[in-house]
């Protein structure tokens, strides 16, 4: 393994695999929040797109809430093209190409940054928008978060399906407990995501997707 595979590669703990997963745990962290409440028949039902007009510019991205047995969620370090001292964290994930759903995005995107194929995904956490200047340009995108479970910790040294930016970009991946997330000093996208994993934690997924408040930066 190459220097930059080293950097890229992930702690991984080489029991992982061999151990059981809690299923009353999994079954919480997939399973939408139970509410007493009168609620509206549509409220389970993942989130609408925006109409085609209503915001033509805006990226449709999917995103991943990577979570492994010990709930432990992957991050990607990423870093300015032409500043590599400017750096942050974020939710694996990328734009839909062509006519692919959400959730095949989510998958892909998935597999092409990290190599982790053996997911069982869940459902839609968050959504939000958010807009910043990256390479040179300004992003604007819709992105929604899925939660996703893994029994995998390894992932790919550097997978080899990155794209040309993401090969100028990305840094390495690393797995973060909920514990570590919140006592960073680093940047992390979404803002919040400290706040936001440990009630997914300690209350199991809403019952309808969140939306979060817009970030532009």
């Amino acid at each position: 393994m190459t220097d930059p595979e080293e950097r890229f590669a992930t702690g991984t703990d080489p029991k992982a695999d061999a151990r059981t997963r809690d299923p009353k745990a999994d079954a919480r962290l997939t399973a939408p929040k139970a509410d007493a409440r009168p609620t509206d028949p549509k409220a389970d039902a993942p989130p609408t797109e925006p109409k085609a007009d209503a915001s033509p510019e805006r990226r449709r991205v999917a995103r991943v809430v990577l979570l492994d047995a010990d709930d432990r969620v992957l991050l990607m370090h990423g870093y300015e093209p032409d500043d590599p001292d400017q750096t942050w964290w974020f939710t694996p994930g990328g734009g839909l190409e062509g006519d692919e759903s959400r959730q095949e995005a989510a998958l892909r995107e998935l597999a092409e940054e990290t190599g982790i194929t053996d997911v069982d995904l869940g459902p839609v956490l968050w959504t939000r928008y958010c807009s910043f200047p990256f390479d040179g340009r300004r992003w604007d995108q819709d992105e929604w978060y899925y939660l996703a479970r893994t029994r995998k910790t390894e992932a790919a040294p550097r997978p080899k399906a990155l794209t040309e930016l993401e090969n100028r970009s990305l840094a390495g991946l690393r797995w973060w407990t909920s514990a570590e997330l919140s006592a960073a000093h680093e940047t992390v996208y979404p803002t919040r995501l400290a706040e936001l994993l440990r009630t997914l934690l300690d209350e199991g997924p809403p019952s309808a997707p969140v939306v979060l408040a817009p970030e532009i930066v």
